[in-house]
């Protein structure tokens, strides 16, 4: 076992908590998984339970120790990510239902739920200045319209809650006791202004949502500290008996969980932070731009002052949907169930085989896009995050026909990889218009893991891809705040630069194959506002 000091990062997604050991210099040593329980519902309910989340979390740690074959002791600091959603505990850190009242055990509502799009419009139809912070459009997956939500639908439950978490600050409560709250989810979730240091007040009292400004802000958070500083006293005993580690480890504060990938990846390369997108490719999608002025580009979130990376602004947008439409598209072809047969065979996870299918059918992976002539797909199967910032909006397919083998879903998969690709490109051309300007994207998440799916992006995007070289970023990124937070590092930017690297770099085809995506981007774009006309006419 070794003896060299080593920092743990956890990863709290949708599916699943994760956990990694690094070293100093960034390489993984070993990590742990397991799954957490999830319940949905029509109206675009999703809920879970912190205490399932916990549990998962620890599983998870006891796994990734195991498979690093490290002691406790020589874990220095932990750091902690996780999506952006809501925790509501009542006194003592009990749970609180934040829906059906019999299920007491889920308190949270998931990043993705969009019960709240109502009250997001609501929000939006103030026009109040902090939403120019958020690219002039409040998201229903941000935390005041689930607050608002809850006060107006659950105004017991609202009335009883002891503290509203995001779900990483909930965290690094869980762990040291803190409640301190990290600057990158109440900045990007929250309205919280960290450029002035301060909630805005008027803001909260225009929505409707006047009890927190009366208690001083004290169920949402009044100590805001950068990502990685320490927490508390570090673990508490009680925690460290959960996770099997030490008393007093330092705890850094946490990240959203893209925000992580964005510190995995953007210190790597030779012109710095500013020069590369972090482009988060899960679930849903996050693309993470740094600049050292604000730059505010309408539909995109942000710009977000220390959010990210210490002392830059950070322009925040993506896909609410990217892996998941992948998968509703898959699902909805007649071959799905067989294909799925022959990837549990190939002990693969189904996209993860149509990739495979793709790049053996093409002779290098850019001409893939040659699969899926015809063949078109805008895939905002739960709107549009950005640069539109349309929740209603949803996913257009347009060119199937009558086949159902598995060529056709090969070219429908594509296709939809290509929407995903158009997409990103979107955003990055909607801040190139107000001057951000960038070198590449640095590519992370399970689903962009395939050459082929790199290279569409490369040539989808017209811009080049990088891989980082290690294969868990968002770990890596957790594990850079528990360096930071044990003292390994002077701070966050330094330990960014001495941990991560990258590996591969994809660049566009340009030629016949740069000028096909060229066509199927302005179709794309097409489709787009025929929805929103479409949307328009049945209103």
């Amino acid at each position: 076992m070794t003896a060299e000091k080593v920092f743990l990062g956890v990863d709290v997604g949708t599916g699943s908590a994760r956990a990694g050991i690094f070293d100093r210099s960034g390489t993984q040593l070993g990590t742990g998984k397991a799954p957490i329980a999830r319940h949905e519902a029509p109206g675009g309910i999703a809920e879970q339970s912190s205490d399932d989340i916990w549990r998962a979390v620890c599983r998870a740690v006891r796994g990734a120790l195991s498979a690093a074959k490290v002691d406790p002791e020589v874990v220095a600091g932990i750091g902690f990510d996780a999506t952006c959603s809501l925790v509501v505990l009542g006194d003592g850190g009990a749970p609180l239902p934040v829906g059906d009242p019999k299920a007491t055990d889920r308190d949270i509502i998931v990043w993705k739920d969009h019960r709240a799009v109502e009250q997001a419009a609501r929000i939006n139809e103030t026009c109040h200045d902090v939403l120019r912070y958020v690219g002039g459009r409040m998201s229903p997956e941000m935390q005041t319209p689930k607050l608002l939500w809850l006060k107006e639908n659950r105004p017991e439950i609202f009335s009883l809650a002891w503290q509203f978490f995001d779900l990483t600050d909930y965290l690094g409560w869980r762990a040291t006791g803190s409640l301190a709250r990290s600057s990158c989810t109440v900045t990007c979730k929250w309205t919280y202004l960290a450029h002035e240091a301060r909630w805005d007040e008027s803001y909260f009292r225009q929505i409707g949502l006047e009890e927190l400004v009366a208690e001083g802000f004290s169920r949402i958070g009044t100590r805001i500290v950068p990502p990685g500083s320490p927490l508390g006293h570090g673990l508490t005993r009680a925690a460290a008996e959960d996770l099997g580690l030490c008393p007093g480890t330092a705890v850094g504060a946490g990240l959203i969980d893209a925000h992580a990938g964005g510190i995995g990846t953007i210190g790597a390369g030779e012109d710095g932070p500013e020069a590369n997108l972090a482009y988060v490719f899960g679930t849903s999608s996050c693309t993470m731009t740094t600049t050292r002025e604000p730059v505010f580009v309408p539909g995109v979130w942000g710009p977000y002052y220390a959010a990210m990376v210490p002392g830059a602004w950070l322009n925040e947008g993506g896909q609410s949907c990217a892996g998941a439409a992948i998968a509703r598209l898959i699902d909805l072809h007649p071959f799905s169930a067989e294909a799925g047969r022959r990837a549990d065979e190939a002990g693969q996870a189904l996209p993860d085989w149509l990739a495979a299918e793709t790049t053996a059918r093409v002779a290098t992976a850019g001409e893939a896009v040659r699969l899926a002539a015809g063949l078109h797909v805008v895939p905002e199967f739960l709107g549009n995050r950005a640069p539109h910032a349309d929740p209603y909006t949803r996913a257009v397919i347009a060119g199937l026909g009558l086949e159902s083998d598995l060529d056709s879903l090969v070219a429908l998969y594509v296709a939809g990889i290509c929407g995903i690709g158009y997409g990103l490109r979107q955003i990055i051309e909607a801040q190139a218009d107000m001057g951000i300007s960038i070198a590449r994207v640095v590519l992370s998440g399970g689903a962009g893991h395939s050459v082929t799916v790199q290279q569409l992006l490369a040539d989808a995007g017209g811009v080049e891809v990088a891989i980082p070289a290690t294969k868990e970023p968002v770990l890596l990124g957790a594990s850079i705040l528990g360096s930071v937070a044990a003292g390994s590092f002077r701070d966050l930017s330094e330990a960014m630069a001495g941990m991560s690297r990258f590996g591969d770099r994809i660049h566009p085809m340009g030629g016949d194959i740069s000028y096909r995506h060229a066509a199927r981007y302005r179709v794309f774009r097409q489709f787009q506002n025929t929805m929103r006309e479409a949307a328009a006419a049945d209103a």
